[in-house]
């Protein structure tokens, strides 16, 4: 078998990589989403490859999937009905939660309500103790009253979170069995094996939110598996996480939780490898979609990981590759607010009906809509596939225009303006707001539309250099097919530096074997180990990275690791007060052989060079060059304005930039002050 595929379902666009290893051929592909079931758009998209480029669909190999499933469904709150089991006396806690407001100016704002109704909530008497000590036993009778209510409520889901057994979760355990047995087709979620580590509001929090994605996600997993099965017999299937791996296809269905994050996940890890080949390491990733937009810093060649976030409102404890979103993508919509002000997004058209200019029935005008309207976006898209209408864009613009008393074009640079802002605002969250200097980092745009707004937002950040890759379109895709099957393991240990550190060490070889025993019957296995550390009495933990042997240095060793994390975090460390260690935390992964680079197969382009009337500014539209990628070779440099089609997206080069292929085929725009 030959074929890796990797497909990545967006809010507006499903987009397909497929690189033949056994010639390192790489075809690329885009069908507009299916949201009311996007595995429709993910095998008509097989089909249409199959038949176009001369995919032998039973000749893939390996399939991998980013998904957007998980997320849509917290976000429209679509999951299943929740039940809750956790110990006597910690009902309220998920509506108890973290005396933090985010927004401490709005004394009308409302937290958002728990997914499980209070009714649902059942207590049960046991106590763990903070040591892992049994406190007070769990009793058969306990546990039969607790099932019995669960079956009574009419859940389809169930997660169980009782007090510290992250420490000890035999009770856990027993109860999870009972609730098996009694019921075989719940979907039952332990916090002990969605995440097994303290703070006890994000671990239940964490833990509800899986069960509440479980019956969604799975029959979703179920539905693809089934037909990829009849299409691509014998493939591996992998799901993308939100820590940038794979995991396997029922994997993902026992913790979904885990895919909240996939693409962008994946086009992070995509971002790294397509860089590398330019040899840059330190990236700023401007991923737009069609209904948001995903920013995240790279520094020398390896992305921040967060162990704690919020995903539409709710906190989540688990690890992912640290990614910032706004609401900005190009079918965010444009309106007149309650102050009189124009507003881009968060509100999206989506696929369906989509903005105007995709002739789909849409109506409000978009950021496409802004962009084809001043000339900015060629009428062909998706290789011909697509022809937008720049007359429905003005139709659709031209009330917002009356409403704001501005001229068509004054209100199409405005749309435009108003959602790079909105994208630029999201950057600083991860640059300068932690103490990077943007100016420092080349950015990197990808999506459909990120070529189209790099080098606005470049300019608010000073940028002087941006990266655009030979497929910013299918990135993510790319990422999922280039990801290696992954795993994470994490166990609690709140021990103080200067003490026994052996526990640790402990800890270390069993999550060690626990990783040797999942990856059983796998070559290339590679192991990362981290420690939480952080001074006693203090909040959050940083993480401390150990040698590749995973062993655990000296305790003096681990200050010297920690102190230096704390300055570089924070500007400053203290070299006498006390540290503790808090968690162990163990990344498995398997890497693949790595073949020669691959290469993209080219769509055949029309070899002349067009010239369009388009709009930078409000001084006027000015003669701007368009010509198809497949035409620039290496050493080639473009001077703006000028705009680069491609099948996948597009790039566009204003006045003071120019564009230059580099030997990999990227495009490296500068900024000529």
């Amino acid at each position: 078998m030959s074929w890796t595929v990797g497909v990545d379902v967006g809010g507006t666009f499903t987009d397909f990589y497929v690189l033949n290893s056994s010639t390192q051929d790489v075809v690329v592909h885009k069908r507009p989403s299916t949201p009311d079931d996007p595995s429709r758009a993910i095998l008509s998209g097989l089909a249409e490859m199959a038949e176009a480029f001369e995919v032998d669909l039973g000749d893939v190999s390996r399939f991998g999937h980013g998904t957007t499933v998980a997320t849509n469904a917290l976000i429209e709150r679509s999951g299943g009905m929740v039940a809750m089991i956790t110990t006597k006396g910690f009902r309220d806690l998920l509506e108890i939660g973290r005396q933090v407001r985010p927004k401490i100016y709005d004394l009308k704002v409302d937290a958002p309500s728990p997914v499980v109704p209070r009714q649902h909530r059942f207590e049960i008497t046991e106590r763990v103790g903070s040591r892992g000590e049994i406190v007070i036993a769990l009793s058969d009778a306990e546990v039969k009253t607790v099932v019995e209510a669960v079956a009574a409520s009419g859940a389809n889901c169930c997660a169980v979170c009782l007090l510290f057994s992250f420490l000890n979760p035999e009770h856990e355990r027993r109860i999870g069995a009972a609730l098996r047995e009694r019921l075989p087709e719940l979907n039952v979620s332990l916090s002990c094996e969605v995440q097994c580590e303290f703070r006890e509001y994000e671990r239940f929090s964490t833990t509800v939110l899986n069960a509440y994605l479980q019956p969604k996600v799975t029959r979703y997993m179920a539905r693809l598996a089934t037909a990829l099965e009849s299409r691509t017999a014998g493939a591996a299937i992998g799901i993308s996480q939100s820590a940038g791996g794979l995991m396997a296809i029922d994997r993902a269905g026992e913790l979904p939780i885990r895919t909240a994050l996939s693409g962008p996940a994946a086009g992070v890890v995509g971002a790294v490898a397509v860089a590398g080949r330019s040899r840059e390491k330190d990236l700023i990733t401007l991923d737009i979609g069609g209904t948001s937009t995903d920013v995240c810093l790279i520094e020398n060649g390896t992305a921040a990981m967060t162990y704690g976030r919020d995903i539409a409102e709710f906190p989540v404890r688990l690890p992912s590759i640290d990614i910032n979103t706004v609401g900005a993508g190009g079918g965010s919509i444009a309106h007149v607010g309650p102050d009189g002000l124009l507003k881009v997004g968060p509100e999206s058209a989506g696929a369906v009906p989509g903005p105007a200019c995709y002739r789909r029935g849409g109506k409000l005008p978009t950021v496409s809509d802004a962009n084809a309207f001043l000339g900015r976006l060629p009428v062909a898209l998706v290789g011909g596939g697509m022809t937008l209408d720049p007359s429905a864009s003005e139709r659709a613009i031209s009330p917002l225009a009356a409403q704001l008393g501005l001229e068509l074009p004054e209100t199409a640079l405005g749309i435009i303006r108003i959602c790079v802002s909105n994208m630029v605002r999201a950057i600083r969250a991860i640059s300068v707001e932690r103490g990077y200097d943007p100016r420092n980092f080349t950015l990197m745009p990808f999506g459909g539309a990120g070529g189209l707004h790099a080098a606005d937002v470049a300019e608010e950040l000073s940028i002087r250099k941006i990266l655009v890759p030979l497929s910013p379109g299918i990135l993510c895709a790319e990422g999922v097919a280039m990801s290696d099957v992954q795993e994470s393991f994490v166990a609690t240990c709140r021990i103080n530096l200067d003490s026994d550190l052996s526990p640790i060490a402990g800890i270390i070889r069993s999550l060690t074997e626990q990783a040797q025993a999942w990856s059983e019957g796998l070559n290339g296995l590679v192991l990362k180990t981290t420690l939480d550390m952080r001074y006693v009495g203090q909040n959050y933990e940083l993480s401390v990275q150990l040698d590749e042997s995973g062993a655990l240095p000296a305790a003096a060793q681990l200050r010297e690791r920690f102190l230096a994390t704390h300055q570089s975090k924070y500007g400053h460390s203290d070299a006498v007060a006390a540290i503790e260690l808090v968690n162990v935390r163990l990344k498995a992964r398997i890497t693949r052989g790595r073949e020669a680079e691959p290469r993209l197969r080219q769509d055949a382009a029309e070899a002349k060079r067009l010239s369009v009337k388009a709009w930078f500014d409000k001084s006027g539209p000015v003669e701007t060059v368009v010509v198809h990628r497949s035409r620039l070779d290496p050493g080639e440099v473009l001077l703006g304005p000028a705009i680069i089609a491609q099948f996948d997206s597009t790039t566009v080069v204003p006045p003071r930039w120019s564009a230059r292929i580099d030997e990999a085929r990227n495009i490296i725009m500068e900024f000529h002050p």
